[in-house]
């Protein structure tokens, strides 16, 4: 039996991740904001809240695979909430955080010396005083929390 409940924590395990992963792109390789240490962080849990999502649509009376996604979802958004917090001088980083970006193709060599350092520590962008990774933090928390109430009212529904 799928009841709305289960279909719409699907929906979310899967819209949420591939939404913020697709801001994250645009956000890089359309307006130049490359990802620090810290952003690949969160991204590689969008990542696997992804494959768990894809999992649990094609498995649709598993819902393990729904919990491990909205897991994921929230494990990105609390690294999130960690790098926000660096960002706004809360507490340090862990990492001297930076990375080269389109260090591939070319002469190698010409590709480091010359790319952008990025910090983890400094917010490129912000939205109302938000910067991504606290946009992340804000989405990714909510929808994780979402998806586990929803699931659990699925449950209730079934018992």
């Amino acid at each position: 039996m799928d009841v709305p409940a289960d279909r719409l924590a699907r929906f979310l395990a899967l819209l949420t991740p591939a939404a913020l992963l697709g801001g994250a792109y645009v956000s890089e390789y359309g307006f130049g904001l490359f990802p620090c240490e810290m952003c690949w962080w969160q991204r590689y849990a969008h990542f696997a809240a992804l494959a768990f999502s894809l999992g649990a649509i094609l498995r649709p009376r598993t819902t393990a695979l729904v919990y491990l996604a909205a897991a994921a979802v929230g494990v990105s958004g609390l690294i999130g909430g960690y790098h926000a917090g660096v960002e706004y001088g809360w507490w340090e980083g862990v990492t001297a955080c930076t990375a080269i970006p389109g260090a591939s193709g070319g002469d190698p060599l010409e590709a480091i010396l010359n790319a952008p350092l990025v910090r983890c520590d400094v917010a490129p962008w912000s939205l109302f005083g938000i910067s991504l990774a606290g946009w992340n933090f804000v989405i990714s928390v909510g929808t994780a929390l979402g998806i586990a109430y929803l699931l659990r009212k699925r449950k209730r529904a079934r018992a």
